[in-house]
């Protein structure tokens, strides 16, 4: 008897058990996501190809209405189905079907209050949020805590980058997403300056694959979010802004008016890198959030200031680049910091006009400061306000600037977050393009904001300028972005630097430790739709012609991007097609050369221009025939890179 009532107790506690768990899994079936109760805690695990890659993960959040954290139940669930096709002209891929499943889950706390877990899992991908309905007659409420979290397994090893602490580097900039990367580093680590980790973060789980962690779908209505330093279980959390950050104006906690959304937590899965390089789940999630005024155009364009710096900005010596970037067929021309005073606003609309003249349209640099740091550089206060923001930008449209550069935020409060949506929308409606630069890392916003163009939020190009440390790491660098940053958002980096020394006279400064090739190569490598290149008027005579019949008809947008092969930190090969013609590109940050047997489908039986190192890393230019299989043997020098195009 007494065994007949175990025996019913266990397929009871069975039954409860089951109950209590809800599974969805991807399209193609590969990824699985279990979303279980427990002693009225709800977490999540995530399994690919039925191998653990997320262990038990906290889900949850706490609000100043309500704990979303503990004493859950859950009241109902509903499955659907998303398929979405839409097209983006400033990403990876400009045709996107996305496919996916979604598990929307109802739970109320003990005070019978309401919360959903809105799940979404496609082939490698998952994206989750939060939905929170009106409390009564509570129409807002404050995040004091989200509870979410990433357990990775025990041999998991990261790809990470450290959150500064507020008020920091140069002219107390920081946090502005430049920190350095240390490869495959123990999991929970303590990171550099104890604040946690930037999105977006890649973990090496062992042999058993990859997983990228981030977030989308960030605008005015919450604060941008990262990770918590791992607990010793290997558990990353979601963390919100320090109360430095904004020189400490602005809470660091987000308020949002009910009923309302959290951001998108994304997930990318795999037991290779291809889908991570591939991914497009930071705007398979979002919409736009307005139409734009006009069709922007992308394009090429110089830029004096990284190589001739801040005494470049005088009239003369933007004609001069303006000529360059006539001679090169480009599209634009960024005039950077301290035009207001070294040009002056009463020669700028003379010297637009001349660039207009040559066939050559205007990017704009300003200050974006208020108050958050010490920046100095003009202009200033035009961008912080929407008073004098629009009256400039009103003025700019009747200039026919197309585009402004704006530098120096103050971090990823709410309040901050405003501030980029402000700018943007605003200049949407006088037709102005916008980089961000000293910034956050973008969060789906080329999809969001139609005028949006690119983000620096990377150890950029002017980091070559400035420390000879950077030129030393500088393939290493190139061999992490496709894989990290790049792969989430559109990366202002400014690159391709021809001149062997970092200064105006190539004869001094820093000096470059990559190969003509490798630079070549970064054209293709960093993605964004409108690329600051760093070539220098000397170098239209003092590189090989065929380089610089590279440079002016290279793209900046592309329709298709396929990995080839790489490992984040030692090497990087990647394809891309902009409209009929594909560029296939490699860069090699090891110590010695490497040669790779590749497939190349996509240029199989095709005449190929093939740009090249020899063992002095002097750059070759030569034509071949590709095999009809589409096998390539590639050979990439140390600190080189390598070209194929059709």
């Amino acid at each position: 008897m007494k065994r007949k009532l175990i025996t019913c107790y266990l397929l009871l506690f069975t039954a409860f058990t089951f109950a209590q768990e809800k599974s969805l899994n991807s399209p193609d079936g590969k990824l699985a996501l279990t979303v279980k109760l427990t002693d009225g805690k709800i977490s999540y695990t995530v399994l690919y190809n039925n191998i653990m890659m997320l262990e038990d993960s906290p889900l949850g959040l706490i609000s100043n209405v309500g704990d979303f954290s503990k004493e859950l139940s859950i009241h109902s669930t509903e499955n659907n189905t998303i398929d979405k096709k839409y097209k983006q002209d400033r990403i990876k891929q400009s045709t996107i079907n996305y496919e996916a499943n979604e598990l929307t889950i109802t739970l109320y706390n003990k005070e019978k209050q309401q919360i959903e877990v809105v799940f979404r899992i496609s082939n490698n991908d998952i994206g989750f949020r939060y939905n929170l309905p009106q409390f009564g007659e509570t129409a807002s409420c404050i995040i004091e805590k989200e509870i979410t979290g990433f357990n990775l397994p025990e041999e998991t090893t990261t790809f990470l980058s450290p959150q500064a602490t507020p008020g920091i580097g140069w002219k107390r900039t920081k946090p502005s997403y430049e920190e350095e990367y240390v490869p495959d580093e123990p999991s929970s680590t303590p990171s550099k300056y104890g604040q946690g980790y930037t999105f977006p973060s890649l973990f090496h789980v062992g042999n058993n694959g990859w997983v990228l962690v981030s977030e989308t779908g960030v605008s005015s209505k919450y604060c941008a979010s990262h990770l918590s330093d791992g607990t010793k279980e290997g558990v990353y959390s979601i963390a919100f802004p320090q109360e430095g950050e904004n020189n400490g104006f602005g809470s660091t906690t987000p308020a949002i008016s009910l009923p309302g959304s959290t951001p998108w937590r994304t997930i990318t899965i795999s037991n290779n890198l291809k889908p991570i390089v591939e991914t497009t789940i930071p705007f398979d999630l979002v919409e736009p959030l307005y139409e734009p005024s006009q069709e922007y155009k992308y394009g090429r364009s110089t830029w004096s200031w990284i190589m001739w710096q801040d005494n470049s900005m005088n009239y003369d010596d933007q004609v001069t680049y303006i000529d360059l970037a006539a001679e090169m067929g480009y599209e634009y021309i960024l005039m950077d910091a301290l035009w207001d005073t070294q040009v002056g606003y009463d020669k700028i609309p003379e010297l637009i006009k001349y660039a207009q003249s040559k066939g050559v349209d205007v990017f704009l640099w300003y200050n974006s400061n208020g108050y958050w740091n010490n920046a100095p550089q003009g202009p200033k206060h035009k961008m912080d306000n929407s008073i004098s923001r629009k009256e400039e930008m009103k003025w700019l449209q009747s200039l026919g600037v197309k585009g402004l550069k704006v530098d120096f935020f103050g971090g990823d409060k709410q309040e901050t977050m405003k501030l980029y949506e402000d700018i943007l929308s605003d200049a949407n409606e006088y037709g102005l393009m916008i980089i961000f630069h000293g910034c956050t890392l973008p969060r789906g916003w080329e999809r969001m904001y139609p005028n949006y163009i690119g983000s620096e939020a990377v150890l950029a190009s002017e980091n070559l300028i400035f420390n000879q440390h950077f030129d030393d790491m500088e393939a290493y660098n190139a061999c992490l972005h496709p894989f990290i940053r790049n792969t989430v958002g559109s990366m202002e980096f400014g690159p391709v630097l021809l001149n062997k020394r970092h200064n105006r006279t190539n004869d001094g400064g820093t000096t470059r430790k990559t190969s003509d090739i490798f630079q070549l190569a970064t054209a293709i490598l960093y993605q964004t739709p409108v690329q600051m290149f760093g070539i220098a008027p000397n170098n239209l005579t003092d590189v090989p012609a065929f380089e610089i019949d590279f440079m002016k008809e290279v793209p900046t947008t592309w329709d298709e991007t396929v990995f080839i092969d790489g490992y984040p930190g030692k090497y990087s090969v990647l394809a891309r097609r902009h409209k009929d013609q594909w560029y296939v590109v490699g860069v090699n940050a090891q110590k010695e050369a490497i040669k790779l047997n590749v497939n190349l489908p996509m240029m199989a039986g095709k005449d190929v221009k093939l740009y090249s190192d020899n063992k002095k890393s002097e750059p070759q230019f030569s034509e071949t025939k590709i095999k009809n299989s589409g096998s390539v043997n590639l050979t990439i020098q140390p600190n080189g890179g390598i070209i194929i195009t059709e």
